[in-house]
């Protein structure tokens, strides 16, 4: 929400609602209704609320990147040498509205946001082939789903998949998807 990205802005840059007010040429009172949500901003109101704040347009206006933004774990059962592992990966999501970049190691993928079935769909690629995903959210800390890709070879591989805040969390949820 707009008012909790400036609350949080003013207080690590140790900034009073009074200050943010007189540097970007509103009314204290003007600062208090958008950090309650009862107004937000016009333009150009919010470009020098971004920039007095020190982020971007996009940034204050992502209203809530929320729980699907930030470093998370992805997680996947992998065949290697014939034995089959579970690797993880850090990875970076950003969410702008309804999509959400994902970086990592050797990969970077999008993925889309449907709200109202608390699912998230898109494309990923990187070291290996380019392919699919597919998550269904588990609360705000968990995204479980199936990879789909295709070989060098030609052939179509599917598996399970993990994303989740942390390593240990991302790797319990793989396990016991995979058994």
């Amino acid at each position: 929400m707009l008012g909790d990205v400036i609350k949080r802005r003013c207080e690590e840059l140790n900034l009073t609602q009074t200050e943010l007010a007189d540097r970007v040429g509103v009314h204290v009172r003007q600062i208090r209704r958008y950090e309650r949500g009862e107004q937000q901003p016009v333009l150009g109101v919010a470009a020098k609320l971004a920039a007095t704040l020190g982020i971007s347009l996009d940034e204050l206006a992502e209203l809530d990147g929320g729980p699907l933004d930030g470093e998370w774990w992805s997680a996947r059962r992998v065949r290697i040498d014939g034995r089959e592992l579970i690797a993880t990966t850090p990875v970076t999501l950003r969410r702008r509205g309804d999509v959400i970049t994902v970086e990592g190691r050797g990969l970077r993928g999008e993925l889309r946001v449907w709200e109202a079935e608390r699912v998230l769909t898109g494309w990923y690629g990187g070291a290996g082939a380019p392919g699919t995903m597919f998550f269904a959210l588990r609360g705000e800390a968990v995204a479980e789903g199936r990879w789909v890709a295709r070989t060098a070879d030609g052939t179509v591989v599917s598996g399970s998949a993990v994303l989740a805040r942390t390593r240990e969390d991302a790797t319990q949820v793989i396990a016991a998807l995979t058994g």
